[in-house]
């Protein structure tokens, strides 16, 4: 047997802004808040779904410096730049990463710096 990927932790200086604003992307929905200030969102099925949750954790210092690890979405109802428009207008920005400008792919950051990548190819909802 193999392990699922069920969440994701995300250190974040403000869990319930970055929640939204994710939540806004993913079309997720809160799950649950923790007392420390976490904050869980998914997919209607909600933990140990098809899709993994996010869970945005309270730190006051987040790491500095590239991250090990970023996420990849991919537009499902409308083409890339309309994605691209609607995650700016949500409070991405772009991120140089030193693309050539030549890729499939939008490297954007969150409210937070955390970077992601926009995808080309669009996936079923």
């Amino acid at each position: 047997m193999a392990c699922k990927l069920s969440e994701l932790v995300v250190d974040s200086r403000d869990p319930e802004a970055l929640a939204a604003f994710w939540a806004a992307v993913l079309d997720y929905r809160v799950l649950g808040r923790e007392a420390d200030g976490s904050v869980e969102i998914g997919p209607e099925a909600g933990f140990g779904g098809a899709a993994p949750t996010l869970v945005f954790g309270p730190v006051a210092d987040p790491t500095p410096g590239k991250l090990r690890l970023h996420i990849d979405v991919n537009p499902t109802d409308r083409d890339q730049d309309a994605e691209l428009e609607r995650l700016l207008s949500l409070g991405a920005r772009p991120a140089d990463v030193g693309q050539t400008g030549d890729e499939g792919w939008h490297v954007l950051q969150d409210p937070e710096g955390n970077e992601f990548c926009l995808l080309r190819r669009r996936l079923e909802p």
